[in-house]
């Protein structure tokens, strides 16, 4: 039987950034209380909790003190401590479990089981040794991208070969650990879909975003995404796959390329609200912070209706000051700061969306300001 958590009980996050922040603000709207494990007591998140536990995210006796407090917890990234969170399980409600952390975690494991969903990816292999990788990767060919199992994001742990003269460059890469080499996919466009589902099995997909990256750091989601109906309907379908293999609970983000012939291949997955679904604060009748809350609290889910065509852009440190300078300018553009202390280069810092029935106009209005060239 579903837990149901309701308005005025505790829910404690494992995790003290913006997506915390952004669910942390949610629940307050509805009444619960915000309890938050993280290493910095000024962190987005602990600025608006009502309780700051301020130790690492794998300190047991933190974890401990954060399920006595808390009457259900969930976590704001992936990146924390399996075995700490697996604990957390035994002794406190969390619905998401520890599992899809787990799995998450490491690429070898979640390529495995986005294939056992009977999801598309690119053909790769799996290699524990650089020995192996050069033993196996004419199997995948080239170019490659050959990617660390654990950590790396934005862009990190990971080396793009065009030639076996190039393997040498991920020698350095097995240091951290095993890794994949998947086939180099030539792709159009890269999508995005945040699927969310309850205890209960109930699940909905927010509308399916494009997203456009700079120096591998997510840039702008455009909403709805601009390719055919046929791709919107591939990408639900396989992010429905893939939430019911893993039994989801909470939020989970499935990244996608679309190729030139209109198919799908997954890229990865992120246990957790997505960068690519801020636009849904202003532009849904849900947001996926407030549908998170529902699905991890017991509560039924709202079919998501997305208001006006939108465009979501990623402020970053080096934008910051730029922004503040022309913000009364745009009275149609929604401003989100996330608190963080220091303003530093390629950090986010926040977000703009901006709701439109013309989206390559606003996409000329924002570049048109500067704020986001190479040369401001």
């Amino acid at each position: 039987m579903m837990k149901t958590i309701l308005p005025g009980q505790t829910i404690g996050i494992i995790g003290g950034g913006q997506l915390g922040r952004m669910m942390g603000l949610a629940a307050k709207e509805a009444g619960f209380k915000i309890a938050v494990l993280d290493p910095v007591m000024d962190s987005p998140c602990g600025q608006i909790a009502d309780i700051r536990i301020v130790a690492p995210y794998n300190d047991a006796a933190a974890l401990e003190e954060l399920g006595e407090v808390s009457d259900v917890i969930t976590y704001e990234f992936e990146n924390i401590d399996y075995e700490g969170l697996k604990h957390l399980t035994e002794i406190a409600h969390v619905p998401q479990g520890a599992e899809l952390v787990r799995i998450t975690q490491n690429r070898i494991n979640e390529k495995a089981e986005i294939t056992a969903a009977g999801a598309p990816v690119a053909k790769y292999i799996t290699a524990q040794t650089y020995e192996e990788l050069k033993e196996k990767i004419a199997d995948v060919g080239f170019p490659c991208i050959v990617k660390t199992a654990f950590g790396g994001y934005d862009g990190k742990g990971q080396v793009k070969i065009d030639s076996i003269e190039e393997i040498h460059t991920a020698e350095s890469l097995f240091e951290h650990s095993a890794c994949i080499a998947e086939a180099f996919v030539p792709f159009e466009k890269e999508v995005s879909v945040i699927i969310q589902r309850n205890a209960a099995g109930e699940s909905y997909c927010l509308p399916v975003a494009e997203n456009i990256h700079k120096d591998h750091i997510l840039h702008e989601s455009i909403v709805p995404a601009r390719v055919h109906a046929s791709v919107l309907a591939q990408a639900e379908e396989a992010a429905m796959k893939i939430a019911d293999h893993l039994q989801l609970v909470g939020t989970l983000a499935v990244e996608m390329f679309v190729l030139e012939d209109d198919k799908i291949v997954i890229n990865e997955l992120a246990p957790r609200p997505h960068n690519s679904g801020h636009y849904t604060i202003e532009a849904c009748n849900i947001s996926q912070f407030h549908q998170h809350i529902r699905a991890v609290c017991g509560w039924p889910l709202r079919k998501p209706r997305l208001w006006a065509p939108s465009i979501m852009v990623n402020v970053l440190g080096e934008h910051v000051a730029p922004l503040k300078k022309i913000v009364t300018n745009y009275p149609d553009w929604s401003i989100h700061l996330y608190g963080k202390a220091e303003a530093k280069i390629k950090r986010k810092m926040g977000h703009v969306t901006i709701m439109t029935d013309d989206i390559e106009k606003v996409l000329v209005e924002i570049e048109s300001t500067g704020i986001w060239s190479e040369e401001y």
